[in-house]
């Protein structure tokens, strides 16, 4: 009777655990459908319903008006289950995003001779502007993160471009085919390959403690896992394809654990590199995208679960942290104007400019930009290892997320407006 006490007391603690879970499971993935749908009645993605739900149900919202039941639900702070269910979900959306990156379609020369210098100004003008804005900031919001680091992470935030959620775009205005969609996704696909590697590298220098040997350290690491990936693991991954194949577009048990534990074994790697689980995802992508046939298979059986289950659970994560109404004061708002702006106008016009010296028109040359512009999930991300870090401040993480929503809402109707001037057929949407 004695030593059951404990195990009792340890059941009860995990059911209780897992009821809380669940129901926190259960009303952030009604509220992302129930917004998805919501939103693609007015000609928006759906994805932007779901960050939507996501905000609704933290204090911008829920939290302000509900605070009793909002803490007896989610609790002061995202509890562990939901923050490792958000990371494995991110992981596994980063390997998504990896196989997706495919450049063969680039049929058009003029596509072809676009793609390097809007690929360049959709990256390296944004950045300098999100720099020299991070450093203008700096006194104001982040007296008390190294300016140099929280500068870098304010450019890297400007300047991404979110590949998957702009695919979906595409895909709903009927323009995944197209030459503009082929080259604003194959811009938007190096725009990330940068993105990513300009973060990995802030991620590396802010987590380095400014100790040189450690930095040094992690660079030789970082360079000899690139090396590890080119030379051993991507031959190996071709090897296992062909050794156990998708059979009737159905990924088989076997290669399905490996893959998953090829994930998380990587993800371990990057994690001791200093350079975030995450990573490790998005580098097993890379390896298996050019079978294109385990990449479909894939996303029908597991692509369609991670958006459904793991990304409103990303989004939430995302919601519970950000406060809309934490902005209280006119310099807030301020600055906040500032941020949208520099972002969207210096996304949108090196964009248009780099379109139209490669022989673009100029509804065309916008249509790109506005594309360009589309930041959702990957800004998200990029913003909550910023806070994670303790690299970028609260109020600068709700400006940045606000930037996010705004520059993905205003796609759809952007596009609405120019494709009729390319002679575009606006189609209807489909469900996502």
């Amino acid at each position: 009777m004695i030593t059951a006490v404990p195990l009792i007391t340890s059941t009860q603690h995990t059911e209780d655990l897992l009821v809380s879970t669940l129901v926190q499971l259960i009303i952030m993935i009604g509220a992302a459908r129930i917004m998805n749908r919501a939103v693609r009645r007015f000609g928006q993605p759906g994805v932007v319903g779901e960050i939507v739900a996501g905000l609704l149900l933290g204090p911008s919202l829920f939290g302000h008006f509900c605070p009793i039941i909002s803490t007896e639900i989610f609790g002061a702070r995202p509890s562990p289950p939901i923050v490792v269910l958000s990371q494995i979900g991110l992981m596994l959306l980063m390997c998504q995003i990896g196989m997706s990156f495919e450049f063969g379609h680039l049929r058009e020369a003029r596509a072809r001779k676009g793609l390097a210098p809007i690929a360049a100004a959709s990256v390296l003008v944004p950045f300098g502007l999100g720099i020299w804005i991070g450093h203008l900031s700096a006194p104001i919001f982040a007296g008390h993160i190294p300016v140099s680091v929280y500068a870098l992470f304010c450019g890297v935030a400007l300047a991404i471009t979110a590949v998957p959620i702009l695919g979906r775009i595409l895909t709903e205005y009927g323009m995944r085919g197209h030459e503009l969609g082929v080259l604003a996704i194959s811009c938007a696909a190096i725009n990330d390959v940068i993105g990513w590697l300009l973060l990995g590298c802030v991620s590396a220098v802010a987590t380095a403690t400014f100790s040189p040997y450690r930095a040094l350290l992690q660079v030789v690491g970082t360079l000899g896992f690139g090396l590890l990936c080119w030379f051993f693991l991507r031959p190996a991954a071709h090897a296992l394809l062909r050794k156990l194949p998708v059979v009737d577009g159905e990924i088989p048990p076997t290669l399905m654990a490996v893959v998953l534990a090829g994930i998380f074994g990587l993800g371990m790697c990057t994690y001791q590199l200093g350079i975030f689980t995450i990573f490790g995802g998005f580098a097993a992508g890379l390896l298996l995208h050019r079978d294109r046939a385990f990449v479909e298979a894939w996303r029908r059986q597991v692509g369609v679960f991670v958006m459904v289950f793991f990304l409103p659970v990303f989004f939430t994560f995302t919601g519970l942290r950000t406060n809309l109404l934490g902005l209280t004061t006119g310099t807030d708002w301020i600055w906040l104007g500032v941020f949208l702006s520099t972002g969207i106008l210096g996304k949108i016009i090196p964009v248009y400019i780099a379109s139209r010296l490669t022989g673009y028109g100029g509804a065309a040359a916008l249509l790109i930009g506005a594309l360009m512009n589309t930041r959702a999930l990957m800004e998200l991300i990029v913003l909550n290892i910023g806070l994670e870090t303790g690299f970028l401040p609260q109020k600068v993480f709700t400006m940045l997320v606000i930037m996010a929503v705004v520059t993905t809402l205003m796609t759809g109707p952007l596009l609405r407006i120019l494709m009729p001037k390319l002679d575009l057929v606006l189609p209807g949407f489909v469900e996502a």
